[in-house]
């Protein structure tokens, strides 16, 4: 253990472990909160600290207790419960899902609640600080690797389903192919139609270029590009 063993049911090992989930849950909290997330320091706080308290409780049901406690019953209800907070931040706006990251910060930082709770200090803190290191690095790696990639996700909206025939036949003298595709039928009469396109290029086209492929016909209304 790099920090010590804080299993021991001890005065002094309980204010620690609750001062370790209260930093742990405030670092990541104030790091989402920066960025203006849905999820922000008092809510990731707050989780991360009840999570170590239900550890805290089972760890006292089973010393005071003997025969009542299972280790893994109240902790797997904070792992699945703590699921309704993370639906709340997730969303669907304009064809793209946003918030699932905060949803994943709020279940992980529930787990690292767990792990300090019962005196596993040393894991909430290496996980806390791989997943901070992780949540700064792996942006500017996605969007390398996205720029050198020859896929894209594209939203047409269009006049009528009809009309993407069009659009398919000017991609493909473009040499551009179509990987999936994916059509909604307007829901009420006189909305338009969308189609989610994957296309796939053979070489490196900004989204420009296929942004003027499609809309050469008249009857595409909007063109949106996913990520």
């Amino acid at each position: 253990m790099i920090f010590g063993d804080f299993s021991e049911w001890t005065a002094q090992n309980l204010v620690i472990r609750i001062i370790a989930a209260v930093v742990l849950g405030g670092v990541i909290g104030l790091d989402r909160g920066m960025k203006h997330r849905g999820a922000g320091t008092k809510t990731i706080t707050v989780v991360c600290l009840a999570s170590a308290l239900v550890m805290l409780t089972e760890q006292y049901i089973q010393i005071y207790f003997p025969g009542l406690a299972n280790m893994n019953r109240l902790a797997a209800q904070v792992i699945s419960g703590v699921g309704f907070l993370g639906v709340g931040t997730i969303i669907i706006s304009n064809h793209r899902v946003k918030g699932l990251t905060t949803a994943a910060t709020l279940w992980a930082s529930a787990s690292i609640g767990l792990a300090v709770g019962i005196g596993f200090i040393d894991g909430g803190v290496l996980i806390t600080m791989v997943m901070l290191v992780f949540l700064h690095v792996l942006p500017f790696v996605e969007r390398f690797v996205t720029r050198k990639s020859h896929y894209c996700n594209v939203i047409i909206d269009m006049e009528e389903s009809r009309h993407l025939q069009m659009v398919i036949h000017d991609l493909r003298a473009a040499d551009i192919e179509i990987d999936s595709m994916e059509i909604s039928a307007p829901r009420v009469a006189g909305d338009n139609a969308t189609a989610h396109l994957v296309l796939h290029t053979k070489k490196a086209m900004e989204h420009m270029e296929i942004y003027e492929i499609i809309t050469k016909s008249e009857k595409v209304v909007s063109v949106d590009f996913l990520g």
